[in-house]
């Protein structure tokens, strides 16, 4: 198979280049193709799908490795597939992934995630994309039972591709590989972080504010969830549609829904 045969695939993540989850994930990817990593200098947890505007975005290429092209930016985790698309790849990739995640990015976390923003960037490219999370934080994780759980996931988005507008969130839990039960094909959960900042003291006497909180599942019982399929030891497979319009309430909207006009002329 010649190199232009081979599938590319782009690789991010929101933990950094440096990240041991970013590295298990590019070993994975490699068996399917040729990977480019462009990834963050620093970590960019909670950047959701923010870009840089303000301030200059640095490349800089890292080293060629194992057939892995490594590449860092000084930006977020979507500056890292813009910046891919546009000055570093030679073609249009075959599939984006990024991750693997230190820690879940279940329910609403998809919301706030890096590492799920660069995959919704790589969806608005028209491109497959998958976010891979492990529901464990450190900087250690052992990403043994990822290796054995993702690549089927990979191999088959590659075959068959995703629908337009459409990402998966894929998250593992922190059970060794030989627990894990299988594939749950399952809905975001629907609840809330209560997030809640801590008064503190820096050690020159000045306050500041440390971003503490727990997350509240408001549906417990329901058994077709995400945080449901973790917490009974699936791998949990959720797919993202990128549309924030609510269908059926339009159509509520246009036929219930009658704005005075004339208030809106005399105001």
């Amino acid at each position: 198979m010649t190199e232009i045969q081979r599938p590319l695939i782009l690789i991010s993540n929101d933990d950094g280049i440096n990240a041991r989850g970013i590295a298990a994930l590019a070993e994975i990817a490699k068996q399917f193709g040729r990977v480019v990593v462009v990834a963050p200098e620093q970590g960019q947890s909670g950047m959701s799908h923010a870009i840089t505007s303000a301030i200059p975005v640095r490349l800089r290429h890292v080293k060629e490795e194992d057939d892995v092209s490594w590449y860092a930016v000084s930006g977020t985790p979507a500056d890292c597939i813009k910046l891919a698309m546009y000055e570093v790849l030679h073609r249009k990739p075959d599939l984006v992934i990024s991750g693997i995640n230190h820690g879940s990015n279940a329910s609403v976390a998809v919301i706030y995630s890096g590492t799920i923003g660069a995959a919704v960037e790589g969806t608005l490219y028209g491109i497959p994309s998958v976010g891979f999370s492990l529901l464990d934080h450190s900087a250690n994780a052992d990403f043994t039972a990822a290796k054995r759980w993702f690549p089927p996931i990979i191999k088959k988005v590659l075959e068959k591709g995703l629908p337009h507008f459409t990402l998966l969130n894929v998250n593992i839990p922190n059970i060794p590989s030989e627990k894990i039960k299988g594939y749950a094909h399952c809905r975001v959960t629907h609840g809330n972080w209560s997030e809640e900042y801590e008064k503190r003291t820096d050690p020159q006497g000045k306050e500041y504010y440390w971003l503490t909180g727990y997350f509240h599942n408001d549906e417990p019982s329901a058994t077709d969830t995400d945080e449901w399929a973790l917490a009974n030891g699936y791998v949990a497979v959720v797919p993202v549609y990128v549309d924030w319009t609510n269908r059926a309430f339009l159509d509520q909207m246009k036929q219930e829904w009658v704005f005075d006009e004339e208030m809106a002329k005399k105001l």
